[in-house]
């Protein structure tokens, strides 16, 4: 059989559940930390599944253009090259040759570009996307789609998203099902209600083991991003995951929860690490500020990271303005291990019907802002 879902627990829209695949299962709601080619930046293996993720990301655009899919699979796939025993799920290359603009060329049947590498020719086609996943080993498959543009009026996204709908078909056609594997496919149409309506009925007629929802956080704001899911959310198959692609900040993904979405991805938390941001329980903190120099306080008291647990604001204060490498190594460990424990705090309060009280509680100390030191 394909991957599973199972359904554990619920709480108003919200679900606890367990995704099964051919290399381990996923506890849901679940934050899957990015390795876009074939690396969480800044960290080891090891270390991230010491932050409790259990699922990581990997790219089909990066890793076809360097070191090239086949070459992953003469070496033992994705898994084997980048030492990640645990589930991959692979995004489909869609919104990075869609990001492109004037390098690619757009036809019915796919994507002409030009590597922003080296300038070579390539092509990508839902077929093309699906083999190139099936190479790298990835769990879960995503269907290859145009990622709608923004702002955007309704007609251009009721051509992409049907466009889309097309090559999800393709690309269903094309997957080959084995055990503990499946191919999710992506609800699209931005921000216009009878667009998603459309979108969710094609996909769950051509039937898929997920679904995810794409075409938000493109800069519609959170608002806008909470109406889709409530209109869409309650459309998708109750028995098989949902995906909210791209998503976010700590609140968004609480707000998503909240509203039944099941699994997420973000490059913010270590984007963020890079750049001297830290997420807390009271907010985000830039580490760059001179008034973190003689601090001697954790990043976050109640938090168990290694940089919590053995450095100070100052030390981190110190590398970051010394430009050492240290210092994105822990404050990426740190937010992905915060990113964790929002994971951990919201599947636990699923579990015993006190998610209320819990977004209550993270708003309210979201809201609280960091205390200056004495």
């Amino acid at each position: 059989m394909s991957l599973s879902y199972e359904l554990l627990g619920s709480d108003g829209a919200a679900r606890r559940g367990r995704i099964t695949t051919a290399h381990g299962t996923i506890e849901t709601p679940a934050f899957m930390p990015v390795g876009t080619a074939g690396t969480v930046k800044a960290m080891m293996p090891q270390s991230v599944a010491e932050t409790g993720a259990e699922i990581v990301l990997g790219n089909t655009f990066h890793l076809m253009l360097r070191p090239g899919a086949e070459r992953v699979a003469a070496l033992g796939g994705l898994h084997k090259f980048m030492n990640w025993p645990g589930p991959i799920l692979t995004d489909s290359g869609g919104f990075q040759v869609m990001s492109l603009k004037e390098l690619r060329k757009l036809d019915p049947d796919g994507v002409t570009f030009r590597s922003p590498v080296d300038g070579s020719q390539h092509r990508l086609t839902p077929e093309r996307s699906i083999e190139i996943q099936h190479l790298l080993d990835a769990d879960i498959t995503m269907s290859f789609d145009e990622c709608t543009s923004w702002p955007v009026e309704e007609p251009e996204a009721a051509f992409s998203m049907r466009l889309s709908m097309k090559w999800a078909e393709r690309g269903k056609r094309a997957f080959a099902a084995r055990p503990g594997y499946g191919l999710f496919g992506i609800v699209q149409g931005s921000i216009f209600p009878a667009l998603r309506a459309e979108s969710t009925k094609a996909l769950t007629s051509i039937g898929f083991e997920g679904y995810a929802i794409g075409g938000l956080a493109v800069g519609e704001g959170q608002e806008a991003m909470f109406r889709v899911l409530d209109e869409t959310t309650s459309m998708l198959p109750a028995d098989r995951p949902r995906y909210l692609m791209g998503v976010g900040r700590p609140a968004d993904i609480v707000g998503a929860v909240k509203r039944g979405i099941d699994m997420f991805d973000c490059v913010m938390p270590t984007r963020a690490g890079r750049t001297a941001q830290a997420f807390t329980r009271r907010g985000e903190l830039n580490l760059r500020n001179a008034r973190h120099r003689d601090d001697p306080r954790p990043i976050d008291e109640r938090c168990a990271c290694p940089a919590c647990t053995h450095h100070s604001r100052a030390y981190l204060h110190h590398l970051i303005r010394s430009e050492e490498i240290l210092g994105a190594m822990l404050l990426t460990w740190h937010n992905l291990h915060y990113y964790q424990d929002v994971m951990r705090g919201l599947r636990g309060a699923i579990e015993s019907h006190s998610l209320g009280p819990w977004i209550a509680g993270f708003e309210s100390e979201q809201g609280l802002g960091d205390i200056p030191p004495l």
